[in-house]
């Protein structure tokens, strides 16, 4: 959706793996991509940005069981905007009992932090910043995939200013403009 105050989430999309510190991928696990029927119909600009129709989504649910396996504890979310996917998920924790605690780090953000003079920190941009191809753009899955190619692109750019923790990510994160947008 567009709005998460008035639209639902249609699709669902997570990529794990595992990390060594060097940004070396060290384990994949299987990604996860399912779709959800809302309650009202999509809306004829969701379908022109996302191509997911009403008739894809019919019957559709996606199972609590499996995104709780992602919600884990020791988990980190790495999205791309996240203040907007969370607060989706967010105003969905009381229908779907899953809830997200774990930390959040957002490209969007981290992008700022390490090219603060770009003129955009979209998706895309970042991408093409780092030759990263974008397959899939605005489908949950091929946006997870492609923020996570991101992010381990990001990673030795952190480590050159300094920023070797969670914490001095999310703190640098937060001194962004972008970390004002609230959904």
């Amino acid at each position: 959706g567009l709005d998460p105050q008035r639209d639902e989430i249609i699709e669902l999309a997570m990529t794990p793996f595992n990390y060594g510190l060097d940004g070396t991928v060290f384990s994949v696990g299987d990604s996860f991509q399912g779709l959800r029927q809302p309650s009202e119909p999509i809306a004829p600009e969701i379908t022109a940005i996302t191509g997911i129709t009403n008739e894809m989504v019919a019957g559709q649910v996606i199972d609590p069981a499996v995104v709780a396996t992602f919600a884990a504890p020791a988990s980190l979310v790495i999205a791309h905007n996240a203040a907007f996917d969370m607060r989706f998920l967010q105003l969905q924790e009381k229908a779907t009992g899953v809830v997200f605690h774990q930390p959040v780090l957002d490209t969007l953000l981290l992008s700022a932090v390490v090219h603060p003079n770009q003129e955009s920190h979209r998706l895309e941009a970042i991408a093409e910043r780092f030759n990263v191809t974008v397959l899939g753009r605005h489908t949950a899955l091929g946006d997870a995939l492609v923020t996570a190619e991101i992010w381990l692109r990001l990673i030795p750019l952190l480590q050159e200013q300094g920023i070797h923790t969670l914490r001095q990510a999310r703190e640098a994160a937060q001194k962004t403009y972008y970390a004002r947008l609230k959904y």
